[in-house]
């Protein structure tokens, strides 16, 4: 598409494509990753302290986040969402390498890629090929073209060789998010698919 999703698409479409995401309709808000000692900062003289939630609470729909007006969930601002302190009739869509970096170093997207890295390699055949086909068709809903998928390859062995000479930094990478790892797996594997 000639867009983007939305803020709270996207944050929705890496938990499903990963597995992650509860469809559960209903209830309470949730609060999922936040950075530490967010809403302290903004917190008046009876302000609150933001306590992350645990379990499935941290995967269920971005429609069910909570949100303090004075301090909305930092990844969805960085990805246009409204502020919600006025009315807005059309969100402002922006690409800026701060997308990015949340993609990258945001627990919830960390946490989804390692998830889905699990899943390549219990549903996504064999072959490297096999699992970059299965993980992109997951992601983006369509296959993966030759330039794309000869891109992929390459970053795939880049990784492998990275984390083959760095086993901490494969550990520290899977030890991100609360949802427990799936231990029997090989950690550089999962980090290199991550």
């Amino acid at each position: 598409p000639a867009r983007r999703l939305t803020a709270e698409m996207m944050r929705d479409h890496a938990l499903a494509a990963s597995g992650l995401l509860v469809d559960d309709l209903g209830g309470p808000p949730v609060r999922p990753y936040q950075p530490a000692g967010l809403w302290k900062e903004q917190a008046t003289r009876n302000g609150t302290e933001y306590v992350q939630d645990e379990g499935e609470d941290l995967y269920r729909r971005s429609l069910y986040t909570i949100w303090k007006r004075t301090t909305p969930p930092p990844s969805m601002m960085i990805f246009d969402a409204s502020e919600r302190n006025l009315c807005v009739v059309n969100r402002q869509s922006t690409s800026t390498p701060l997308q990015a970096l949340v993609l990258m170093n945001d627990p919830q997207y960390v946490e989804a890629s390692r998830r889905l890295a699990e899943r390549m390699l219990h549903e996504g055949g064999i072959t490297d090929e096999e699992r970059i086909a299965f993980a992109f068709k997951a992601l983006t809903g369509r296959d993966p073209m030759p330039d794309e998928r000869d891109v992929l390859t390459n970053l795939l062995a880049n990784q492998r060789a990275y984390f083959a000479g760095a086993p901490a930094a494969a550990r520290s990478l899977l030890s991100t998010g609360e949802f427990i790892r799936d231990a029997p797996l090989p950690a550089v594997e999962v980090a290199s698919l991550t």
